[in-house]
């Protein structure tokens, strides 16, 4: 595990000005990066996004909520067909319109689901939501040693730098690899000290 101080500036050119200052002290150029991270809830709002940013669990089954969903669109497409054949198999209409008929009222069907996994969807997200204590903003992270963690995180205060905090994470080819925007950011509580 590598130690990491980050700030969070409000623009990129402050965080590269931040970032030519770090190299100017001697910083080298693969122990700083800068990105850019999302407002609070907006990590992880696709399903396919969770699963992406979620680390990897031992069981690959999806959570019951999800069959939960997936069941409620199904059984609407097959109410939405089924209605649309009786509608229109009860007006003696051709076997082409009561194809179209099932089609259109799968397709109705389809959207009602949806509309459920919609309405239910939010209240389990929202949960999420409000555990996410990271503001947004560019993020200038550097890979350090105890040694000159104070004067990387010193230099990014002095930058301009807001919300100066300290990790350990996984550093790879001049990133952090394993930042996760959803993990409470740990303050460096020796620069406020020290400016205290």
């Amino acid at each position: 595990m590598s130690l990491i101080v980050a700030g969070r500036f409000t623009t990129f050119p402050a965080a590269e000005d931040a970032a030519q200052t770090l190299f100017d002290n001697g910083f080298p150029g693969e122990d700083v990066t800068l990105f850019f991270v999302n407002p609070r809830g907006q990590h992880a709002r696709h399903p396919l996004d969770e699963h992406a940013a979620a680390p990897p669990t031992i069981s690959s089954a999806p959570p019951p909520t999800h069959h939960r969903h997936h069941r409620a669109v199904t059984i609407g497409a097959v109410a939405g067909a089924v209605i649309g054949v009786a509608v229109f198999t009860a007006f003696s209409a051709s076997m082409p319109v009561v194809v179209i008929a099932a089609g259109v009222g799968a397709y109705l069907g389809l959207v009602v689901g949806k509309m459920v996994q919609a309405r239910s969807g939010p209240h389990e997200h929202h949960d999420v939501v409000h555990h996410e204590m990271r503001n947004s903003g560019v993020l200038v992270a550097v890979h350090v040693s105890p040694e000159n963690q104070m004067n990387a995180a010193r230099i990014l205060r002095e930058a301009g730098g807001a919300d100066i905090e300290r990790a350990t994470g996984h550093w790879q080819r001049g990133k952090w690899a394993d930042f996760d925007p959803r993990q409470t950011p740990v303050p460096l509580t020796e620069l406020n000290q020290q400016q205290a």
